[in-house]
């Protein structure tokens, strides 16, 4: 057995030519004893390596390959969880000291950092060590022994001689051999595309590219046989991989995520604070008594949040919606969080759920065992302020921003490889424009030669056509998430590397919401909605001008009026019901209550048209079309909607009450759903769906029908819950310009760009409503727009007559 302690990945952006689980699952094909993957200057990419490593059962060992401004370039394994820790703190320090995307690190901070791990110092520049920082940097480490000097076949005239000169330097360094392959891809096939990546990185053709390009196509991983073949003569460099593996016990495993402890009051534990706060959230919310339904919620939610030790982290997302409201920024949570009692009872989200009957499970569950996701979206103005409390709370060293690892897709990675191939700029762009989706994998031949009148099987656009494919899906740098939070209790850079956003102020940590699921690690999303903004400021407007205050909990609910509005289809600049989509429902949808804007919101997506959801939903709801459920289960799960799956939620219950799939698999059916268009995996599910339905009795041909319309969800598809809480600031917008189109015009326009209007469509929409537009004025305008003076006609009939 053998090993490749030096393996690099497409994580070392444009340099590895393979996939972290390529790596791991080839090493484990070749029946390699373990692989380490060592990026570039990042551990980006370890947390997919580790799933792959687990899932295959394959010893992996995480590290870095850590490159100096010096010239020294050192592979890092910590031993240990505590010199994983260091290695952490190293990136961070090398990644806050340089412009996003660069790590800036000098061989005296690797050894300073170094204790605890093992450190392979790969090739130097010159072959006799000379010139380069290697003597003084193993000179300076604690312990020399933990140093090795790797050894690699470069397949050139003087190999043997140049392995015989490394061998003496490490004898002269005190310092033992270790064999490497120095993998940059996990088999041979992928030299092509080595070499396209290294021309994307350097900015060259391949023709210009010359000794930019390795010389060989050898650095992919072998099984042992051959490296002990490569390697003869050498048995020490090969002995050393087993002893380094012996060494480095440290897997991502140990990582354990723990939460804030500020966000408890003293003398509490964390479910008392809890506890106490919900309980005092629920007479807030329902001044007339609680209902016992809402106490029997609040005691089954508080038992599994209990259970599953998560009360800390509803206290951080209290703790951060409580910091908006005392600042009156108005916020609401949505999503998943709007099935929970407990986030309504806690001011964080605004639907009742026992008004919309939503599913708590669907928010946190025991048996999917993975942490719950809340999702928090702030005026859009202000959400800066709510990011910079929380660095101001907890540091920059315990809180950052979850990365987002922007990919190659179709179109940019034929541009890229048309142009490392040398292709001309019209036929990169006519090739480009045959690529239409994410999920096509590349343009098909016949399609090329129809539209193009190109030759796919001409040999150099062959290959920019295979290398396109491979291409796609590869990280081509890092970004940040659009506001999802993780904050630890003790120092977040001892997790996970820190670096810094091109925005000023902003740090992230290097790894993306896939990789925090994975780890069981908690974040929350810190979201903007700019409507949220327009109704801070058309609430904010009425209290000054009509001296009456409302928030989103004290808006009249179920007025008919605006109903009526509502199915008039009068709703330019109303929150998600002002496309021409969505105003052409209306009319036929006539929505007459909250879960009417529920269903409004959902149907007019991409997924429930392709799914074919719409039309016998509205012939349902209209009464030409029976509503007839094959069997009591499925009425149970389709009854709100007429027996037409139109949330996620449904189609998850309809795989387990009538397909017989594990709660588990329903929410792997949920997550194909969710990623249909990035890795088109839902049709995996469609086999056992369809089958599993007719096992239980079910006519096939209503099977069929059922998974295309789940599969329709892959297009978009809304959760249940998201809808709700969009439903409530549709409702709320409408509301306002019901009875208060001056100040919803002037709070749009203040709160611009948003919506599908210009300004000028907004104020001819006012004007048609009675209100008044002036033109600006040198000596009377302000630099928001505003009201010249209160016009009581609008006044709603209830509110009386206005403060003066």
């Amino acid at each position: 057995m053998s090993a490749d302690l030096a393996a690099c990945t497409n994580f070392s952006f444009l340099r590895g030519a393979s996939h972290p689980d390529e790596m791991v699952l080839q090493a484990k094909a070749l029946g390699l004893s373990a692989i380490g993957i060592a990026d570039r200057n990042t551990l980006a990419g370890v947390v997919r390596a580790h799933k792959a490593a687990k899932e295959a059962g394959m010893r992996l060992l995480v590290g870095a390959r850590l490159v100096t401004e010096d010239g020294l370039e050192v592979i890092a394994y910590p031993k240990d969880r505590a010199a994983y820790g260091r290695l952490c703190a190293l990136l961070t320090l090398g990644n806050r000291r340089a412009p996003k995307g660069q790590c800036f690190l000098s061989s005296a901070d690797v050894a300073a950092q170094g204790a605890g791990m093992v450190l392979i110092c790969l090739p130097p520049a010159r072959g006799d060590g000379s010139g380069d920082p290697l003597p003084a940097f193993i000179a300076a480490l604690a312990d020399p022994r933990a140093c090795y000097l790797a050894l690699t076949r470069e397949f050139g005239p003087r190999d043997q001689a140049r392995m015989q000169a490394r061998s003496a330097l490490a004898r002269d360094l005190g310092v033992k051999l270790v064999a490497v392959q120095n993998a940059l891809y996990h088999n041979p096939e992928r030299r092509a595309l080595a070499d396209v990546v290294a021309c994307i990185r350097e900015h060259v053709t391949i023709d210009q590219a010359g000794m930019l390009l390795a010389a060989h196509g050898e650095r992919h991983l072998k099984p042992g046989a051959e490296m002990a073949r490569l390697f003869s003569g050498f048995d020490e460099a090969l002995a050393a991989q087993e002893e380094i593996i012996a060494q480095v016990t440290f897997s991502l495993d140990e990582l354990r995520y723990e939460y804030p402890e500020e966000v408890v009051a003293p003398g509490e534990t964390p479910l008392e604070s809890l506890t106490r706060l919900t309980h005092a959230g629920a007479r807030e919310r329902y001044p007339r008594g609680v209902p016992e339904k809402v106490k029997a919620l609040i005691a089954h939610e508080l038992k599994l949040i209990a259970e599953l030790d998560y009360a800390r982290y509803f206290l951080t997302v209290h703790e951060i919606v409580a910091f908006a409201r005392g600042e009156k920024i108005l916020c609401q949570g949505r999503g998943s969080a709007a099935n929970s009692v407990v986030c309504y009872c806690l001011g964080v989200t605004a639907v009742d759920p026992t008004k919309v009957d939503l599913l708590f499970e669907r928010f946190v569950s025991a048996e999917r065992k993975e942490p719950p996701d809340i999702d928090v979206d702030f005026e859009h103005e202000r959400r800066e302020e709510v990011i910079q409390h929380i660095y101001d709370k907890y540091g920059r060293h315990r809180a950052g921003i979850a990365a987002t690892v922007i990919t190659y897709r179709g179109r940019s990675a034929m541009r890229e490889v048309g142009k490392a191939l040398g292709l001309s700029p019209d036929t990169i762009e006519v090739l480009a424009k045959t690529l239409w989706g994410w999920s096509s994998g590349g343009p098909q031949d016949d399609h090329i030669r129809s539209e193009t009148a190109l030759d796919p099987d001409a040999p150099r656009l062959r290959l920019a056509l295979d290398l396109t494919r491979a291409l796609q899906g590869f990280p081509r740098h890092l970004s940040q998430h659009v506001g999802g939070f993780v904050i630890t209790r003790g120092p977040l850079e001892e997790l996970c590397p820190i670096g810094n956003a091109a925005m000023a102020d902003r740090t992230f940590i290097e790894w993306d919401k896939d990789d925090i699921d994975t780890l069981g690690i908690l974040k929350i999303d810190v979201l903007a909605l700019g409507m949220l903004t327009a109704v801070a400021k058309a609430f904010d407007m009425i209290e000054q001008v009509y001296g009456v205050r409302y928030d989103l909990a004290t808006i009249p609910p179920e007025d008919p009026a605006v109903y009526d509005m509502i199915c008039a289809a009068d709703t330019v600049g109303v929150f998600q019901i002002e496309s021409r989509a969505q105003m052409s429902m209306l009319p036929r949808l006539k929505p007459r209550c909250f879960y009417d804007l529920v269903i409004e919101v959902a149907i007019v997506r991409p997924g429930p048209i392709q799914g074919d959801m719409v039309h016998p939903y509205l012939r349902r709801r209209e009464g030409k079309e029976p509503v007839i459920f094959p069997s009591k289960e499925l009425e149970e799960v389709l009854g709100k909607t007429l027996g037409v799956p139109l949330f996620q939620e449904q189609a998850m219950r309809i795989a387990i009450v009538a397909a017989g799939f594990s709660p588990s698999e329903a929410d792997r059916l949920r997550r194909a759903m969710a990623t249909f268009r990035k890795v088109g995996i839902i049709h995996q599910f469609g086999m056992k769906l369809v089958e599993g339905m007719v096992a239980r009795g079910y006519e096939r041909g209503f099977a069929e029908r059922c998974f295309k319309q789940i599969e329709g969800f892959g297009e978009y598809g809304f959760p249940e819950s998201h809808a709700a809480s969009f439903a409530l600031i549709v409702y709320i917008s409408a509301w306002i310009k019901k009875y208060y189109p001056d100040v919803f015009c002037a709070a749009l326009l203040n709160a611009q760009p948003m919506g599908f209007y210009a300004p000028a469509q907004l104020v001819r929409d006012a004007c048609a409503h009675g209100v008044k537009a002036h033109a600006p004025d040198v000596n009377e305008s302000g630099w928001e727009t505003a009201l010249a003076c209160p016009p009581s006609a609008f006044l709603p009939p209830f509110m009386g007559e206005p403060t003066e």
